[in-house]
């Protein structure tokens, strides 16, 4: 069965669960006890720690393990927004980014006396940054949020020079780079990210597990209050197996970026393009339209985002779903929305563009059959749903306020 919808979530490596299984056949330890268990269960924490941040370019200090991206995006925003005076508690964050980051500056403005900017993107979703540079409040805004990689049309941001404009504002900047750290990956130090949000059931880890990497120096207030686990920032007892399927993951991980499987990806991604048009000419590419288009970097090497006009995504996903094929109308995250996507909507698609609108994801065990099987599939699905009158294209504004 074809699984094209890693950017939902990607399958466990082997790898990860071989790293997993000692913990878990072993009598539970707690990572912060002192007997031998503990220290064995410490030694594998340590070594993801290791692992995590080598893949991303940071100090295994800076890693602070938690539940999951949602959680490392809610630390940072809160707890850098509680960490400054009320009157500074400005917020940058482009219009694009994951809800996770969306709705805490959300909570920040309606709970914590923040003040919310967001700052548009153009019709391929780059954050302008000219408009980003004129929102910015030099020695008031306190976090600016650009993610790595957008995970509903894959288009990659310009993570340093919005790292240049923050710290020259007096910011920190939050980097959402829990699709991008893979491939085609991210470079914290070389970038100047401050803040960098991690999971690791992207990378092929178990779900319940990712990572805040807090640069040295970086001022947070912690939002759980216990055991001072993780140098204060999140207190709670460490989960050892998930931890270390992290690590193992993310090893992996950077070993595919090292030998190259980016441009693999990238050509699995141009057949599956290529032969989606082959069956429907009329097709639109959201976000970035691809290797050799002529547009700057095209982000995430296994995404594509694509409208089907007059059709219906829930159509289409459900007939794609009884041939075996997995995909997603856009973020898993917000399955069972009656909205349209944010994303689009920024980008300047209208309502019921949005709503024909197809996320296909390809990952480490992505294969030629796979494509070719998904091809198949949608060839059949299109043949059963007749085109419906759309509404068009449909210009809508960027709203300077936190979706609610």
């Amino acid at each position: 069965m074809p699984y094209l919808d890693y950017a939902a979530s990607a399958p466990l490596r082997a790898g990860a669960l071989a790293a997993m299984l000692p913990l878990l056949e072993r009598p539970a330890a707690n990572p912060s006890s002192q007997h031998g268990q503990g220290r064995a269960a410490r030694a594998a924490v340590e070594t993801a720690r290791e692992q995590v941040a080598a893949l991303v370019g940071a100090a295994p200090a800076e890693v602070v393990f938690t539940s999951g991206g949602t959680e490392a995006d809610n630390l940072a925003v809160k707890g850098a927004v509680l960490a400054r005076p009320a009157r500074d508690r400005h917020l940058v964050c482009s219009a694009i980014e994951h809800h996770a980051v969306l709705d805490a500056a959300a909570w920040a403005e309606a709970d914590a006396g923040a003040r919310v900017d967001l700052a548009p993107v153009d019709g391929l979703g780059r954050v302008d940054l000219s408009r980003l540079a004129a929102l910015l409040q030099p020695g008031r805004t306190a976090l600016v949020a650009v993610m790595a990689a957008n995970n509903e049309v894959g288009t990659g941001q310009p993570v340093a020079a919005v790292a240049d404009l923050a710290h020259g504002a007096g910011a920190l900047l939050l980097c959402d780079a829990v699709q991008a750290a893979g491939l085609p990956g991210v470079d914290m130090a070389g970038d100047g990210i401050d803040l960098l949000a991690l999971a690791a059931h992207k990378l092929g880890g178990p779900t319940g597990v990712g990572a805040l990497v807090v640069r040295s120096g970086t001022s947070l207030r912690p939002l759980l209050h216990g055991g001072g686990q993780e140098r204060g920032l999140r207190s709670g007892t460490l989960p050892a197996a998930a931890i270390a399927g992290f690590g193992a993951a993310a090893e992996a991980a950077l070993a595919e970026r090292r030998t190259g499987a980016a441009p693999a990806l990238t050509a699995l991604r141009s057949g599956l393009l290529a032969g989606l048009r082959a069956v429907a000419p009329d097709l639109e590419v959201n976000g970035h339209p691809g290797p050799g288009a002529g547009a700057p970097d095209p982000g995430l090497p296994g995404l594509l985002s694509v409208r089907f006009p007059g059709r219906r995504a829930e159509d289409l996903l459900l007939l794609l779903d009884r041939h075996g094929v997995a995909c997603s109308a856009g973020s898993a995250c917000a399955s069972g929305a009656v909205t349209p996507s944010h994303v689009l909507v920024a980008m300047g698609r209208g309502p019921a563009e949005a709503r024909e609108t197809v996320r296909l994801s390809l990952g480490h065990a992505s294969t030629q059959a796979d494509v070719d099987a998904a091809l198949a599939a949608v060839a059949q699905a299109l043949q059963v749903l007749a085109p419906q009158a759309s509404s068009g294209p449909q210009t809508a504004p960027v709203s300077q306020g936190v979706p609610r």
